[in-house]
């Protein structure tokens, strides 16, 4: 999507494209406010991040940022007026997909020239970004002597393995009272052994009751798993209860510490990173300045033959148009189109619809409908060609942008792309969304300064500079793609410096709880 920053000192409002028909403001706006630029005077008081007519739209005429329809009016709107859900709301309308029309072959970097990063390299080749043990759970049944068991080895044994980052209990609502097939069993057993085997954990120790329908003992089948020294089970009916399991646990745990501990960063290049592309509590500011940054560094690490790997399907809806073509082929781009109608489908059959999103904090951050949210979202994946498109938890492969299917629920998503592979979140954010994902760091990007400034110790970059003309995107992701080496390389994220991280862990769960 073109977007045309005007500068700060010429006007209080941002357009984003010539052929739009709405603003942004930069600033709270009161009526009255003339702004010469656009020859119009603001008709009432409009909140900072949010939209104004410059030109009437009669009943039904759509809305268009970013030169894309966001809405269509629900009245007849003026120049000047606040354009938000007041007079603006959603219907059906075509969208041309031209599979492939825009995608082009990436200018990889020579590899001789190159980033690198020092990360921890894992038998299998693949590479951590961090150092952890993991205790994972088959059920819920068992999250309590999971949670005892990590924190028993983090408070006796942690000092005597500081080549560890930590010990780690992924704990979860779901495992058992639920059908023993089908997709929701499916999600649930990838999920878990996506996460064993995510090259963020040195070592990971599952424990479940024993008698629930996920049992440990048909996930290993399903997947050909033999338990060995850095991955290890045990049941609690088996082992004769809670205080033995636990004790049997921090051993396994202990032994697994002791190989992390002689483990060693070395020099990898950026390619073997793989980074979950995420926003949350997003504001009207979002698509202007932290998105868009963000798919700058995107575009920077397929340039370096990365992984960035866009997610939340309900947040794409309106906006896929904008990847199927960028699609390979047109077989990636229907499988992203497919996706798209099984959740048009899947909201509809429980009684929702797609435009339930966005959240009450995202409408008065200034976004009216999910188009305009979408549109928005959809800037985190930058320019690349789409290379493939994944499904929730299953393992990402390929080289280069792809798209993992997940719901918009920010923890459920990012336990999708930790599942699949990711080593490294970076996370969007306009309200000031506060939250960790271990194993993997997360990156926190502010879209706007005063948020930035009030939860400075949340948020890890401030992308407000954008909006200002201060510093422009390209350089803004030029700077995010530093810090996710630095940050890959060992550099605390202000969330893990706040101990986030062990209560997003949360897998999609799909089907009747019995």
């Amino acid at each position: 999507m073109q977007t045309v920053l005007t500068p700060v000192s010429q006007s209080p409002v941002v357009r984003l494209h010539p052929a739009d028909n709405v603003v942004i403001a930069r600033s709270e706006l009161r009526p009255g406010t003339e702004i010469p630029v656009e020859g119009i005077t603001v008709r009432d008081l409009v909140p900072a991040g949010h939209k104004i007519a410059t030109a009437a739209v009669a009943l039904g005429e759509p809305v268009r940022r970013y030169n894309q329809v966001i809405g269509f009016a629900t009245e007849a709107i003026a120049p000047g007026d606040h354009v938000h859900v007041q007079n603006l709301g959603m219907q059906d309308f075509a969208r041309d997909y031209a599979f492939g029309a825009d995608a082009r072959p990436t200018d990889f970097v020579p590899e001789a020239e190159r980033a690198t990063f020092e990360g921890y390299v894992r038998p299998t080749g693949a590479v951590g970004t961090r150092n952890f043990i993991g205790v994972l759970t088959s059920v819920n049944c068992s999250a309590t002597v999971a949670r005892l068991i990590a924190q028993t080895a983090e408070r006796e044994l942690l000092h005597e393995f500081p080549g560890v980052d930590g010990v780690v209990a992924l704990t979860h609502g779901t495992g058992c009272g639920m059908a023993g097939d089908g997709e929701g069993y499916a999600i649930l057993q990838r999920t878990l052994w996506g996460y064993a085997r995510n090259p963020n954990f040195a070592g990971v120790l599952m424990v479940g009751l024993g008698c629930e329908v996920n049992q440990i003992d048909f996930l290993l089948d399903a997947y050909g798993i033999k338990p060995g020294p850095h991955f290890q089970v045990m049941k609690i009916q088996d082992r004769g209860g809670t205080r033995q399991t636990v004790a049997a646990g921090v051993e396994a745990v202990r032994a697994m510490m002791a190989d992390a501990d002689k483990l060693r960063r070395t020099t990898v290049p950026a390619s073997a990173l793989v980074v979950g592309l995420q926003c949350g509590g997003s504001d009207g500011y979002s698509g202007i300045t932290a998105n868009p940054a963000l798919g700058a560094a995107s575009d920077l690490l397929v340039r370096q033959g990365g992984t960035p790997v866009l997610s939340e399907t309900p947040e794409i809806f309106g906006a896929e148009h904008l990847l199927t073509r960028r699609a390979l082929s047109r077989e990636i781009g229907e499988k992203l189109v497919e996706r798209v109608r099984w959740w048009e489908d899947y909201t509809a059959r429980l009684g929702g619809e797609m435009n339930n999103n966005p959240s009450p904090g995202n409408k008065a951050g200034g976004l009216t409908t999910i188009l305009e949210k979408s549109l928005g979202a959809v800037a985190k994946g930058g320019t690349s060609a789409l290379v493939e498109v994944y499904r929730y938890a299953e393992p990402i492969t390929a080289k280069g942008f792809v798209f993992m299917d997940t719901p918009g629920y920010d923890p459920c998503s990012v336990t999708g792309q930790v599942a699949g592979g990711c080593n490294l979140i970076c996370f969007t954010t306009g309200r000031g969304s506060v939250s960790g994902f271990k194993p993997a760091p997360s990156l926190k990007l502010a879209t706007n300064t005063p948020m930035y400034r009030r939860l400075e110790e949340d948020m890890d970059i401030d992308c407000g500079p954008v909006l200002t003309g201060e510093v422009d995107v390209k350089e803004m992701g030029e700077r995010i793609f530093r810090l996710m080496l630095e940050t890959a390389s060992g550099k605390p994220t202000k969330s893990e410096a706040l101990g986030f991280g062990d209560n997003e862990f949360v897998p999609w769960q799909i089907g009747a709880v019995m």
